[in-house]
This record gives structure tokens, sequence and C-alpha cells, in this order.
């Protein structure tokens, strides 16, 4: 670390500012233990309350690599195996197309079982989430088939087979919340407890993550923790006004998926234990045999990101770094682990905000990088695509309300229409493409785009494939 820790809360601040997160919570630990902790800005404005290290926050989709963590536990316990065929656990689910023996945990928890984007989690949200009154949550609610409120009706919309799978198992990594509910009800069986419970007995409780629960509407947490200290949840209105509410998400089959809430100091534990092989403290949490199997060596260690089970590898600064982020209303995050030691946290109470970000400048401060230094793991290369005419056109992604991502060119510059919006497309190697804003020079994504006989089929929008309409 080249940097003093009055240079990298001075970078923090300054990012928070500028990305207008009402509060954040931030910690690293390295092998010396603590290096900084703090809370930055309010968990309520109303209420005029600050955040401070103890804040608990949602943490979203962080909780998969929890989950995928229990698997590969009872994995080298040999109470089940990451090869077993997912009909071991639901007899009925059943992949289009695909024989039942290549749909696996291993692949299921890699999000290459070939499950594409579909609806079920937003479906969720809306139909089990008192409180909620905007056009899109009203829509959603009008579209559900059912309540969404049991593993069984996730199980029974994957098997309909409405839409065509991702190619065979292990060909195509696309993100799959359906995927990591289903995973959350195979520990319960392979466990013999339910997945709450395992995960306070096996790693929150031995870990010491003694403000950390798996709930669903944050009433057992309160209970818990009994001193208050949890954030309010904040998103900007129609209307540009940032707003705050009580209102958590209550999606029930996603248990494992997004429901855990912790606090960046006891998240950095976690990723602490990771980085250091299953210990914490030299106490041994996990099997060693656990650690491999979530991202050992298997799993390539590159430049890109390679999804493992539960979490993003690649390398930085020839480190290895295992990270994911989590959204949610009112939760963004990020959080990860950095060869040698290392756990980094960072919580924040506001929807639809890039937490990683600010991750970034953690991992800077660590590795001995410019604070500022952006690490994605593509930049555009300045040169024009040579097919253009290959990957116009038009692809759809079903997760939640349907989204089109509209490719098309104007005056030789590529451009994409998303979410009402229009960007410009910069082309960086192979077939990817990062997304700009053409005003503020903001990036907003990476696209990568499949061929085959001259024609783009579909196109990964950051981490979810869109089929071409």
């Amino acid at each position: 670390m080249q940097h003093t820790i009055t240079e990298l809360e001075t970078a923090l601040q300054k990012r928070i500012e500028e990305m207008k997160l009402p509060g954040v919570s931030v910690c690293i630990r390295g092998p010396e233990g603590v290096i900084y902790e703090k809370g930055f800005g309010k968990r309520s404005i109303e209420q005029d309350l600050d955040v401070t290290p103890d804040t608990v926050f949602g943490i979203a989709s962080m909780s998969k690599s929890f989950t995928a963590l229990s698997c590969c536990i009872l994995a080298a316990e040999g109470k089940m195996s990451l090869e077993d065929p997912i009909t071991k656990y639901f007899p009925t689910l059943h992949l289009k197309g695909v024989p039942d023996e290549l749909v696996t945990i291993r692949q299921i928890g890699l999000h290459r079982a070939g499950i594409p984007p579909m609806e079920p989690l937003e479906w969720s949200i809306a139909m089990n989430t008192p409180g909620r009154k905007s056009e899109a949550e009203e829509q959603l609610r009008k579209e559900s088939p059912n309540q969404m409120d049991t593993i069984e009706q996730i199980v029974d919309y994957i098997a309909e087979g409405r839409y065509q799978t991702l190619g065979e198992p292990g060909e195509y990594m696309s993100y799959s919340n359906e995927g990591y509910a289903i995973l959350s009800y195979v520990v319960d069986q392979a466990a013999g407890m339910p997945l709450e419970q395992f995960l306070m007995e096996r790693i929150f409780k031995p870990l010491g993550m003694t403000r950390t629960i798996l709930d669903q509407d944050c009433s057992e947490l309160k209970a818990m923790v009994g001193d208050g200290n949890v954030t309010r949840l904040f998103e900007t209105d129609d209307d540009g006004k940032l707003v705050e509410d009580d209102s958590w998400s209550v999606l029930p089959p996603f248990r494992g998926c997004a429901c855990i809430k912790s606090t960046a100091p006891d998240m950095a534990r976690y990723y602490q234990m990771l980085s250091n092989r299953g210990t914490f403290e030299g106490k041994r949490i996990v099997p060693e045999e656990a650690i491999d199997l979530m991202f050992g060596p298997e799993y390539p260690l590159r430049r890109k990101p390679f999804n493992v089970m539960g979490l993003k590898k690649r390398s930085i600064a020839g480190k290895m770094v295992c990270d994911h982020g989590g959204g949610l209303h009112g939760v963004s995050t990020h959080g990860g682990m950095v060869e040698g030691g290392y756990g980094i946290a960072v919580l924040s109470n506001k929807s639809e905000e890039d937490a990683e970000l600010v991750q970034w400048i953690c991992y800077n401060f660590v590795l001995g990088l410019p604070l500022e230094q952006e690490l994605y793991w593509c930049q555009p290369c300045g040169r024009k695509f040579s097919a253009p005419e290959m990957i116009i056109g038009d692809y759809v992604g079903h997760e939640g309300i349907v989204c089109h991502a509209l490719v098309y060119e104007k005056d030789g510059q590529l451009y994409v229409r998303s979410y009402g919006e229009d960007r410009i497309l910069k082309y960086c190697e192979g077939t990817v493409f990062a997304s700009y804003d053409e005003k503020t020079g903001e990036r907003i994504n990476t696209y990568r785009f499949f061929i085959q006989d001259g024609r783009a089929w579909g196109v990964k929008v950051g981490t979810r494939i869109f089929r071409r309409a």
C-alpha cells in the first residue's frame, strides 16, 4: 500500500459525493486486522441519523456467494456433489431440449446451466412486497401468473420451457437469479436444515458476524440487533427527488439469492476468510476443499472476469480478486477478496448505483495503484468494428418487464437504445463494446455479441444474454 489513510478517505469521500449516495459504509481488512472502516453520510435524512460501521444494510445479490459456499461446504463433507443433476433435488425441473444429466449444481452455480433471463424474481418482489405503488410494480403484478412465493412455482415456470435455453450447459454464462433461488432449497435438503440455520451455525457465528442474518423483511434482523442501527432505503423518484422508506424487498423463494442483511465490517470478515482459504484469525471456519470448489485453480484466472461459484474471479495488478455486487430497492453494494488476506466491503443505501466504483478505490489502495484508476477489464481501442452489419438488430431480455437492446448505426457510429436511452457503442476487442452516455461521457455497460453464420444471435448485456428478436 502506497497511500495514506487520509488519501484513501479523501478519495472515498469525493467518489461518494460525486455519486450522490446518501449513506455508505466501508471496511477494509488485511493480515494485520482492520485497516480502515468508516460510515459516510446518513442512514436516514428525515431523522438525521448518521451511518456508522455498525449500520446494517441489505446486501442483495452478494448473498449468492453464501449460498454457493454452503453448497461447496456440503460437497466437501460428502453430503452432496456439485456434479449432482438438479433433478436429484427437483425431479420435475427439466430444461427444454437439454438432457437432465447436464443440468448440474455446478452449472447452475456458475450461471452456465443455459437458463435465460426471466421474470420470476421481479414478479416475486411485486407480488409480495407491501407498499410499492409504481406503474412498473403494478404492471408486474398484472403479468405474474401466481403469487411467486414458493420455489415450486419457480421450478414449474422454468420447466414450462417458455424461453429457449442458451445452448448446452457450460457453453454460455448468463446470470440467473432463479438458479440461485433453486440452490437455496438444495442446501435445505442436503444439509437437513434450512439455509438460514446452516448459515448462522456454519458461517455467521464462527466468523463473529454478529450483525448478519438471512431474513425477508428485516424484522428478524431488527429484533436481533436491538439498537435500531439499520439503514432506511433511498431511491430517486420520477421527479428526480431523493426519497426514503422502510419498504424492504420481500421475495420469499429467493432467500439465498438476495435476502441477507449485514454490515461492512461483518462482510469484510467473510471476504478475508475466503482470501485466507477458509481460515479467520488462525481458526479454520470452512474446509479448504470448499474454497477450491468455490473459486479454486480449476477456474481460469485472467484479466476478463470469470464467474465462479457465487463470485466473479479476475486478475488485477497480478493479484487474484474475487467479488460480487448487489442491487435491490435501496441497496447498491459491492464486496470482495484480494489475494494475500484482504477482505473489502462497500455497502450503500440507494437504488441503482454502481457501488463497484467505490470498491475500486479500496482495491487500488490495497494494490498500490492510483486511487481513482478505473478497473474495467475492457477499454475502447479506438478502432472501428469491421462488421457492424452482423450485430445491428433488436435483442430482447425478459427479466421483469420486457427490455430491448436495439443496436443501430448512424453517420458511421454504432449506438444502442436501451430503457429509452440512446448510448454510443465504442469498440473494445473481439465482439466486445462499451456503451457511453453521449452527453456526459459516462460509461454505462458492456456488450458482447455472439455471432454465428455471419449474424449475431444474441448479446450479453453486462451479465445477461439477450436473444435477437
